[in-house]
């Protein structure tokens, strides 16, 4: 079974062309290490409409596991993805961006500032994640266990023997199992 995966990347300056991508191939390379299978990528800039469309198609259309973004969640007047995101989910999941800002302030009294949110539209669960290479890395590993685990519950993912090569649950209790 293929735990299916997006990333998207918002940024005026790389849809123009006139920046690198950096955070975007460092995700899609951590999801892979993770198991994931990256069925689609694309680049947009700062704007709502731009990036609702793309969750939406994610979500509706491609009918992907997981979507992560990267970019666009500061206090710059164009920051807006958190906006487009709340705009197109239909259950909000506060623990995740709530557990990658404890994860940041343990860094840095500034990680009080990242304004990423994450919910759920259908069975896709869409995470935003901060801009930098450095920042959105290590916010997604703070959060990649319980991602995994909130994605199986929510596609109804059985953990019986017929799911022998994602073991990567033995000896971790879950409390509220």
């Amino acid at each position: 079974m293929d735990y299916t995966a997006a990333v998207i990347t918002v940024s005026d300056k790389g849809s123009r062309g006139e920046r690198e991508d950096t955070s975007g191939p460092a995700l899609v390379k951590m999801l892979e290490e993770n198991g994931y299978a990256v069925a689609y990528t694309a680049m947009v800039p700062d704007e709502i409409g731009d990036i609702r469309r793309e969750l939406v198609a994610c979500a509706d259309e491609k009918d992907l596991w997981l979507v992560l973004t990267t970019g666009g969640t500061g206090f710059a007047p164009r920051d807006v993805t958190p906006e487009a995101t709340e705009g197109v989910i239909e259950k909000r999941v506060p623990g995740i961006p709530e557990a990658m800002r404890a994860e940041s302030l343990r860094i840095t009294p500034m990680g009080c500032l990242s304004r990423e949110t994450a919910g759920i539209r259908g069975r896709t669960l869409i995470v935003n994640l901060p801009g930098s290479k450095k920042a959105s890395t290590e916010n997604f590993a703070a959060v990649v266990k319980p991602i995994r685990h909130g994605l199986e519950v929510l596609r109804g993912v059985a953990h019986d023997c017929a799911d022998l090569h994602h073991h990567h649950h033995h000896g971790e209790g879950h409390a509220h199992e």
